[in-house]
């Protein structure tokens, strides 16, 4: 899978079931109003259930002397789970540590989703972004990702109102 050469020892993988608690933890950790339509994760180890399979799951990990460590998952399925729609993944959930964050784990954990796009025989990877996660945005775009829509005000969170932004990537 892919490295990351300003986070030696970075490596992205697929997700195992072992991983479990580790990712809900750091599902936990990076939940923010900002980033996240859904409630907060509740408290416990778990991450994967009947609709989330870890075959789902990029995990970032940052291996090294101490052992290795989880800093990062991205979820990419097929969203409309017809013929028709099968040249199409989409990227439902990123977290990345704030440990580790603006030193390349998300651009890694996408360029792999691209990657592992196109092996699936994807011509086009998609994903939802809140519009007050201008962070995640600006990512996104940096990583080739364009808006082709917004609905506005799909959302209110935490008493605000908050566009859900669509964007898409030709693979």
């Amino acid at each position: 899978m892919s490295d990351v050469s300003d986070l030696s020892g970075l490596v992205i993988r697929k997700a195992r079931p072992a991983d479990e608690a580790a990712l809900a933890d750091l599902d936990r950790r990076t939940w923010a109003p900002d980033n996240s339509a859904v409630p907060r994760p509740a408290a416990g180890p778990h991450f994967f259930d009947r609709f989330h399979l870890p075959d789902h799951f990029l995990v970032a990990e940052l291996t090294g002397p101490e052992g290795n460590r989880v800093v990062g998952f991205l979820r990419l399925v097929q969203p409309v789970l017809q013929q028709s729609a099968a040249h199409v993944r989409q990227i439902q959930g990123l977290g990345v540590d704030h440990a580790v964050r603006g030193r390349g784990v998300g651009a890694a954990l996408l360029a792999e989703a691209c990657a592992e796009a196109r092996r699936q025989g994807a011509r086009k990877i998609t994903l939802r972004v809140l519009s007050s996660n201008t962070a995640a945005r600006r990512l996104y775009e940096r990583a080739g990702f364009h808006v082709e829509g917004v609905l506005r005000e799909e959302f209110r969170v935490e008493g605000v109102y908050v566009d859900d932004i669509l964007m898409a990537r030709r693979l």
